[in-house]
């Protein structure tokens, strides 16, 4: 169980420094106390902590200006790495400078983290000279918009919901909207004026609507993480309705909860995959959907080879 918390107590801030000499110092040989400056008492602390509140990943906010935030000491523990921890942390950190009045956000990066940072949906506005200096560092940069409160892969998410409304336009008509993308969770919500019933409530058939398109997404985005092609069909879905939505709805998929192996469409095989996600009435998940979902190969990409 990993969860974001902003350090407070004495044991917190010594895991989370801890965290930060040992990934970001330690290696070059610099001392302890190295790993701090001046703005760590007006900036914003954030960490990812597991069940035993050990830190796992760290970074922190503070302000140029009061228009430019800069996120600074990001450092996930290296056995933790590639489970999604870095991306918590920017997005806790951009939830903050946003709701400060921050119109962007500036990071510097060395050529090993550039290309997550650029998944990210930051620009690179001044490259570092890193054949002179393999330490040098590049320096990014996001406008804060409403298009890229979308994390992880904003661009494709932007895609995906194109595609949603001109393909699918039913989906365009219960409003439903691509929230959130981490690379781990997929988050979308609906549009309730748009899906009720005589009751006051979400149409059934709305939630079933919305928690498939949640599978299917995830699955879409995973194709394009790994490089992979093939169309996306439900199979077979089950879902469990456990009390009405009467809130705005929103559904949730997780990578975790994906079972199956893509890896037979790189030998033009289809692919069998089950996705789960839930539909949340508020914060309160309502319902529960299975989905087996079939990915087809595309031929003719393996007959060219």
């Amino acid at each position: 169980m990993y969860r974001v918390i902003a350090p407070e107590t004495p044991d917190q801030f010594e895991t989370y420094y801890d965290l930060r000499w040992r990934v970001l110092r330690e290696p070059f040989q610099r001392p302890r106390g190295s790993e701090q400056d001046e703005y760590d008492q007006v900036g914003y602390h954030r960490m990812v902590v597991n069940s035993a509140g050990k830190a796992v990943a760290v970074g922190r906010l503070h302000f140029n200006s009061p228009d430019e935030g800069q996120i600074r000491f990001m450092a996930s523990a290296p056995e933790h790495r590639g489970e999604g921890h870095g991306v918590a942390i920017v997005y806790a950190l951009e939830q903050l400078a946003r709701a400060e009045g921050a119109k962007h956000i500036v990071i510097n990066s060395r050529d090993n983290t550039l290309g997550f940072y650029i998944k990210c949906g930051y620009d690179v506005v001044e490259e570092a000279d890193t054949v002179k200096n393999p330490q040098a560092e590049h320096q990014l940069r996001k406008t804060l918009t409403e298009f890229n409160r979308i994390i992880y892969r904003p661009d494709w998410c932007t895609e995906l919901q194109k595609t949603w409304h001109e393909e699918i336009p039913i989906s365009d008509t219960m409003g439903i909207r691509i929230t959130q993308y981490t690379g781990r969770e997929f988050e979308t919500s609906a549009t309730l004026s748009r899906n009720i019933n005589v009751h006051g409530t979400m149409f059934a058939g709305s939630i079933y609507s919305l928690a498939t398109l949640t599978c299917w997404g995830l699955l879409h985005l995973q194709l394009r993480e790994r490089q992979l092609q093939g169309a996306v069909v439900l199979a077979d879905g089950q879902i469990h309705y456990h009390k009405p939505i009467s809130r705005e709805p929103r559904a949730l998929a997780r990578l975790s909860a994906m079972t199956g192996d893509l890896s037979s469409l790189e030998v033009g095989k289809n692919a069998r995959m089950t996705l789960k996600s839930q539909v949340f009435d508020g914060d309160k998940p309502v319902a529960e959907f299975t989905g087996q979902f079939v990915v087809i190969a595309d031929k003719k990409d393996e007959k060219s080879k």
